[in-house]
């Protein structure tokens, strides 16, 4: 008979070995403009090098070196960049989408091109955090996705008022400090998982995960320590180039 992780598509434990990553690189990027009119936001430079370059960089040296890129917007720019990949020791491939899938319609995309067992990762976040951990827990839990979790902290502009029943005012909390753990935008994910996202429409990895857990798939997440940088806006692009800057300055 076979198992409930076989029949949900879940690689065993002596299965993870060498694993695919797949890119999605095809947003419209317009929280950016204008510097995105002219360049897709994951080639939008961090220091001397693009953010998808930064991003191939991370997963290679984590032992990560076959890559596929989900491209949609202006993305011959990125595959005329990278080509097959070889100038940065890595293998390079493509899938393409003529127009704007969503988060999850843009791996979607992609599923022609992934094998099995796959890490999925947004083109506009740079990442520090243990690969290998998060694999190994994936298979241990014999998960169909798993997402990386990391701790964030926020402190509100504004005070939170509670009232009563009656209305009456009962607690004034002075820009209170909010604290949780985020998505950010780095899973472990099973081939089978592709399922849950029709082909060829707009949809949200909100609602991918959604319809695999109310479909009673083994959905986890993993709360990790390292470092997450989303540019996702003007004042975040910013913000990350300062931060290289100041980095690099350490280095020299």
């Amino acid at each position: 008979m076979r198992s409930r992780a076989s029949a949900l598509g879940v690689a065993p434990l002596t299965e993870i070995g060498k694993v695919q990553a797949v890119i999605l690189a095809g947003g419209l990027g317009t929280r950016l403009r204008p510097y995105t009119f002219l360049l897709p936001k994951p080639m939008l430079p961090v220091g001397a090098k693009p953010i998808l370059e930064h991003i191939i960089d991370w997963l290679r040296e984590g032992g990560v070196q076959e890559v596929v890129i989900s491209t949609g917007y202006l993305g011959r720019m990125v595959e005329e960049y990278f080509r097959d990949g070889s100038q940065l020791g890595a293998k390079i491939d493509y899938a393409r989408a003529n127009r704007p899938l969503g988060i999850a319609g843009q791996l979607k995309a992609a599923e022609g091109k992934v094998r099995g067992r796959f890490l999925c990762l947004y083109g506009d976040a740079m990442l520090d955090l243990d690969l290998k951990k998060l694999l190994e827990y994936h298979s241990r839990k014999k998960a169909v996705a798993t997402m990386a979790l990391m701790k964030y902290e926020t402190t509100l502009k504004y005070g939170l008022i509670d009232l009563d029943g009656e209305g009456r005012v009962a607690n004034w909390k002075e820009k209170p400090t909010i604290t949780g753990y985020i998505n950010i935008g780095c899973y472990v994910m099973e081939k089978s998982f592709l399922r849950y996202i029709p082909r060829s429409k707009m949809y949200g990895m909100k609602e991918a995960f959604e319809r695999a857990i109310k479909a009673g798939a083994p959905v986890y997440g993993l709360k990790m320590t390292g470092e997450f940088l989303d540019i996702g806006d003007r004042r975040a692009y910013k913000e990350a180039n300062e931060l290289y800057m100041k980095r690099m300055g350490k280095m020299l």
